[in-house]
């Protein structure tokens, strides 16, 4: 099988300078939007009170803002509410109960957001960076390549909107209120890693500070960047990992995932159980099934093994191909059969819920229809395949 190179992932490397939007209020906590405030010759107290509109209302356009004075609101918004996300497109399936957004940021990138409603949970699924740098080939997203960083505010940005849409009542037979955020939308969250770290503080701090999630409703993937697995493991925070691991073997997985020519399966596996013991937090396993790639029963197997005894939990993922793509999703035959395997090995294996297969699902799909629609394209090529959803 041929190697792919891992395309390079620091947008801030020196002698670059990528177009990140303006400051947010959510790009600062409190204390940095007081001082902010008191800067523009504004009551501290206003800065408390645009963030309770913001995080706890849910409000994002300032006209709405009646207690601010009509002379302060303008000069305060366009400090703190600079407009981060233009809505692209919205589609709905699965009676209204799945939703995907297409954003376009500041400087034209375009980024996905879902919203997935369930009679006990909301649960929104948010991208990282604008594209992907990982490489990963049965993935629209990584084929597309790196465009840049998303910013703190604007990954927060996607969650607040989307929470206001459960707020509005319009995911029947699910909770109004927004419980989980996975970082399973566009880009590596590892890659991106203080700007992500900052958005989940964001998100799990109280109102009117932050969104007032649990820690533990929190869920970053990755593919396995070990050195940032072991940095977030000294955060203190209870948030749960899931690794993309795809394949259970370092051949194969050289191909499917290529940062593992940089750190091996038993390496990454490593820390991941450190993660798993420093946090108390069990570790999910992204695992898409793609036919007569990575479903072979000795593969199998060899996951079990490696698994067995360790705070884990295996998400089967069924793949999501796009069309003219060479990966196809494994067969329900022998998708039982893998679930099989791994649960004799006392492996905890669930097979994910399969979600927006008609409103391009798959994370990248959308970006690279929008971008195929508009002459100027940013960047997003059409993609081949599945980024991980949700749990």
């Amino acid at each position: 099988m041929t190697s792919l190179p891992v395309i390079p992932v620091d947008p801030d490397a020196p002698g670059r300078r990528p177009a990140m939007p303006p400051r947010h209020l959510a790009d600062l906590d409190l204390p940095g939007r007081r001082a902010l405030v008191t800067e523009l010759g504004e009551p501290a107290f206003r800065a408390r009170q645009i963030s309770h509109h913001y995080f706890g209302r849910l409000v994002r356009d300032p006209a709405e803002m009646t207690d601010l004075p009509a002379a302060s609101r303008d000069r305060l918004a366009g400090a703190l509410l600079p407009r981060l996300l233009t809505p692209v497109r919205e589609l709905a399936c699965d009676d209204g109960a799945t939703r995907k957004a297409l954003w376009r940021l500041h400087d034209g990138s375009l980024v996905e957001s879902v919203l997935m409603g369930y009679p006990d949970r909301v649960t929104v699924c948010i991208s990282s960076q604008a594209g992907c740098g990982m490489a990963c080939p049965f993935c629209a997203t990584g084929q597309a390549g790196l465009t840049r960083n998303l910013s703190a505010a604007e990954i927060v940005d996607q969650a607040v909107y989307l929470a206001g849409v459960a707020a509005s009542g319009a995911v029947a037979g699910s909770p109004p209120r927004l419980s989980h955020v996975v970082f399973m939308g566009m880009g590596e969250p590892l890659a991106n890693y203080s700007r992500v770290v900052t958005a989940i503080r964001r998100l799990v701090a109280p109102a009117p500070e932050g969104l007032g999630l649990s820690q533990r409703h929190i869920t970053v993937s990755t593919v396995g960047l070990v050195p940032a697995i072991r940095r977030l493991a000294s955060e203190d925070l209870s948030v749960t990992l899931a690794l993309s691991l795809h394949a259970p073997d370092d051949e194969l997985r050289d191909e499917l995932v290529p940062v593992n020519q940089r750190w091996k399966v038993a390496e990454v596996l490593d820390a991941a159980w450190d993660y798993a013991a420093t946090t108390g937090r069990r570790v999910s396993i992204e695992y898409a099934m793609i036919k007569d790639v990575n479903d072979q029963p000795w593969r199998a197997d060899l996951l079990g093994r490696l698994l067995a005894g360790r705070s884990a939990h295996v998400n089967l993922i069924p793949l999501n191909p796009t069309p003219g793509s060479r990966w196809d999703a494994s067969s329900k035959p022998v998708e039982r059969e893998f679930v099989r395997r791994l649960r004799e090995s006392g492996v905890s294996t669930t097979v994910r819920d399969t979600r927006g297969r008609e409103i391009d699902g798959a994370c990248g799909q959308l970006a690279a229809a929008g971008d195929s629609d508009s002459e100027a394209a940013r960047g997003a090529r059409p993609g081949v395949a599945v980024r991980d959803q949700e749990t």
